[in-house]
Order: structure tokens, then sequence, then C-alpha cells
């Protein structure tokens, strides 16, 4: 049986027992945190177990049914006093059914010496704070989307707008015209009539009226100035509509309301322009500003009393009475052969004016002033002036605010002339040394052909003659496009045409594709 005298001798003797009870020693299976590191005798038994002596053990059987030896007093605790501490709660019992004690089935469990002092608590580790996955997850999945869906958006801008060389236009235009108001007879600008006064039509119109000034660069100083023109407001958030050949420049500027402190000035943006009509609009950005009032052109009779006001010589909102002279005159503008709906007035129209508005005694915009259709005739006659009917410019001006552009514009790709003129009589003999042949007389006489057009492709070329356009006949520029008034871009046409060569004449078909024009130069 294990002798524990001899396992743990009397530190205080030299090894002889003298039958006194040994001094008490510390546990140090029962001490878990080592109270006593400073004990002069504590590095004898302190992390060390002494080796036992070899010898035989007792059967378990034998040792159940022996008396127990008597368990050893424990240690006297010889240790100078620890520092008072304050209480704690207690350690809860811990197996110290180790080290010598392992085997012994009489050794104490549990159970740890009173030492007049307890060991401070074992203070639980913080955990640390962690975010939810989940949570983060989902977040950094919006956050991604979000990236991506601002990525998309600029290069959705880039490759419509400029890889494209266009903006996009988000505007949808629903302009309409009015009819002839009632007007309130107790306004002091209201004649017994029923209709304004020149000064009433001036103070209800001369807002909406705007000075455009156009520059050859986009410095926008006066040094670069190369003319001035009037234009009309159609919307509060600054649209205008013109004249084309007012805004053949570089930059522009426009000036709202009249000289002095009260008149604002803004830089304007080209929106689009149609020479073929003569009609072009532009932008800027401004809000709250006053648009004009659209009436019904269709309404207009001869003799009614109309004013135009504009900004003839830069002299701003200009304001002269005439009366319609004419209406549905179909006029020809000098920039270009097509001819458009005009109400003729002998209401002054002078260089300025172009843009500008003739308005009924409603107050209403009827018309849209232009000095290029009144200059076919300033050289002969007086006062005879025309302004575009609203009611014909609406389609084009709508067309513009959209796309920029006039749908339904198409190039054929040649330059022209008809053949039954004295100047092409004159020049086909200087050229052939001999007199037209009158069948080609009923004619148009091609000067040019397109290379970026499909005619280019067909057998045509530059002096051949076209009889016909999808057997129509055609002798002229009118007639060429009454030919072709229901075809648009990308049709085919069939053309009937003929060649002098040799004193003789050829005659040969061709078809080609007619080109979408978005240009706006006709």
């Amino acid at each position: 049986m294990l002798d524990y005298k001899e396992m743990y001798p009397n530190p205080n003797s030299d090894g002889n027992s003298d039958g006194k009870e040994p001094p008490k020693t510390p546990d140090p299976y029962s001490d878990p945190i080592g109270a006593f590191p400073e004990h002069p005798d504590w590095s004898r038994v302190q992390n060390t177990q002494p080796a036992a002596p070899e010898q035989n053990f007792p059967d378990p059987a034998a040792q159940q049914s022996a008396a127990p030896d008597p368990v050893p007093p424990p240690l006297q605790n010889t240790a100078p006093p620890p520092p008072q501490v304050p209480p704690r709660p207690s350690v809860p019992p811990q197996n110290q059914n180790t080290g010598a004690f392992f085997g012994d089935p009489n050794a104490p469990v549990g159970q740890t010496p009173d030492y007049g002092w307890q060991a401070p608590p074992v203070v639980p580790k913080e955990k640390p704070i962690t975010m939810n996955r989940r949570i983060y997850t989902v977040c950094a999945v919006i956050a991604a989307m979000l990236f991506l869906l601002s990525v998309y958006c600029i290069l959705s801008d880039v490759l419509h707008g400029a890889l494209k060389g266009e903006e996009l236009r988000p505007v949808t235009v629903n302009l309409q015209t009015q009819e002839k108001p009632e007007l309130d007879p107790a306004d002091d600008n209201v004649t017994d009539s029923g209709e304004y006064t020149v000064r009433g039509v001036a103070d209800k119109v001369t807002p909406s009226i705007v000075e455009v000034y156009t520059y050859s660069d986009a410095s926008r100083k006066d040094s670069s100035l190369t003319g001035t023109g009037s234009g009309i407001i159609i919307s509060e958030d600054g649209y205008i509509i013109t004249n084309a050949h007012v805004v053949q420049g570089a930059s522009f500027k426009v000036t709202v309301g009249d000289d002095g402190d009260s008149q604002k000035e803004y830089n304007a943006e080209l929106i689009g322009s149609d020479v073929k009509t003569d009609l072009a609009v532009l932008k800027v950005n401004a809000h709250g500003l006053t648009p004009a009032v659209l009436g019904d052109s269709s309404q207009t009779y001869v003799g009614e009393n109309v004013v135009a006001i504009g900004n003839p010589a830069g002299l701003t909102n200009t304001v002269t009475k005439g009366i319609v002279s004419a209406i549905g005159r179909r006029v020809r503008a000098e920039s270009s052969s097509f001819r458009m709906e005009c109400i003729q007035t002998d209401a002054a129209i002078s260089p300025g004016n172009s843009g500008g508005a003739l308005v009924n005694m409603y107050g209403q915009v009827i018309g849209i002033t232009s000095s290029k259709y009144a200059s076919m005739y300033a050289s002969t006659y007086e006062g005879l002036g025309f302004a575009i009917t609203i009611n014909e410019a609406l389609p084009i001006i709508t067309d513009l605010m959209e796309k920029g552009y006039v749908e339904g514009r198409f190039r054929i790709g040649i330059v022209l002339q008809s053949a039954d003129t004295e100047a092409a009589a004159e020049e086909f003999r200087e050229q052939y040394k001999t007199d037209m042949p009158e069948e080609l007389k009923q004619s148009i006489w091609i000067s040019e052909v397109s290379e970026d057009c499909d005619i280019h492709n067909t057998e045509l070329k530059a002096g051949d003659f076209i009889l016909s356009l999808n057997d129509t006949p055609i002798w002229d520029y009118d007639s060429t496009v009454e030919a072709l008034v229901d075809c648009k871009g990308g049709d085919t046409v069939r053309a009937h045409c003929a060649r002098y060569e040799d004193g003789k004449v050829r005659y040969f078909d061709i078809e080609f594709k007619l080109e979408t024009d978005t240009s706006g130069n006709f």
C-alpha cells in the first residue's frame, strides 16, 4: 500500500519522523492557480510528483475488503499570510482526482482546502462582435447591382449620344392651335368688335418674342457676329421657333424682353433646322418663360387686321400693322425651290423680322414671318410680305423638337435643271455644237450625281436626262417633287433616262433607292 509519509516527509525535519504531526503543506492539486509561489519549500512539490518506490500493488479485491488506511492530515501551511483580497464568489468544486491520488478510490474528490481566502473567479472572454453574414451578402449584392446600373446608364447615354452624334430628345410635343376666343369686353384693350387693339396685341405677344444672334464661332463675341433675327417662344422651358436661314452659324444667343434691366440673355442650342421649309428650333436653358398662343391659320380671312412683331435691324420688339392681303399662297423660298403655304400681308417685314410672328387681333400667332419669301418680290414690288402659316409649320416644328430632323425627307442624289429653258438650250449648244433635240426638252438635265447615293451605282451620269420617274413625266423641280410625293427614304424608284452622244439620243432605264435625309440641308 502507498505510504503517504514516504511520499510527503516533514519539510521541517531531517527526514526522521519524531512522531509529531507534520506541518500543513499546500496541496498543489487543490490549488489550481499556484497561490504560494514564494514558499521556501514549495519548489519541492510545485509541478513535481515524487517517484513512487517500486513495489507490487496488492490485488484491488483485497483492498476493498481490508480497512482503509487513515488519510494523513493536511500539511500545515507555513507560507506568509497572503494579502487581503476582497471576497469574491466561490469557485465551484473541481475534481482533483489526479496525480498522486490517481487510482485511489478513497482519495478526496472535488474538495478544496480552506486557506482563509478564495481564488479570483475566471473572467469569461468577451465574444467578438461579428456582422451577420447574410446581411453582409445582401448589402454587397445590392451595391453591386446599383454600380452596374450606373455603368449601364452612362454607357447607354454615350452610345446613343456621343457615338451617334445625336442627343437624346425625350420630349413629346403636343403643339395645338386654338380658335379665336371671346375677349373680356371690360378690358380697356378690347374694342367694341371684340378684338384687341394694337396695343393689346403688343402687350400680350411681345413677351414671347426674342432676338436671335448668330456667331461664326463658339466664342459668341461681337467680332464673330454674323447676323440677327427673331424667334417665337412656344414653351415655358425654352423652345423657340425661327427661320432656318437665321441660324446658319456656329453658335447662338437670344435675348428675352425689352431693352433695359428686364432683358435677359441666354446661350441657345440648335435643336434642328430644315432648309427646305426655312424653319428651325432653338432651345435655351430657362424656365417660366411666356409661350405664345398659336392660332388656327385656317380661320384667317382676307382683309383681316394683323400685326407683325420682330426685331428688324436689331430694333427690339418692333410692331407693324397691316391686313391679310391673300391666303393660301404657295410661295417658294429663296434658299430652295420648295413651295410653302403662306399668308400674304402688307405689314412691313424687313431683314431682322425673319422668324418673328404674324399675329391676329386676338393675340394669336397665325404665321412665322420670313424675309426670304418676301425678298422674291421686294426688288420690284413694295408692300408684299409673307408668313408661313402656323398650320403648315407645326408638323415640321414637331419633328424638329422630337427628332432633330424632319421625318420622311429623302434625297435622290442629283443636281438638276429644267431642260426647257433658254439657259439650258444655250449651254447644250455650247457643249454639243448643235441645238437640243425636241424630245429632250420635256425632261430634267443632270449636272451632278452624288457618290454617296444609290443612284451613283446605276448607268446614269452627269450630262444625262431623266424623262420620267415611276412612269410620271417630269420636266422641272416641281414636277419631280410631285412624282415622288408618296415616297420615302429606302423606296425603289424607276427612271426613264436618255443620253445624247454621237449626234443621237439613246434611251435607257434605271432603278435606284432613295436616300433617307436627316441633315435638313435640302
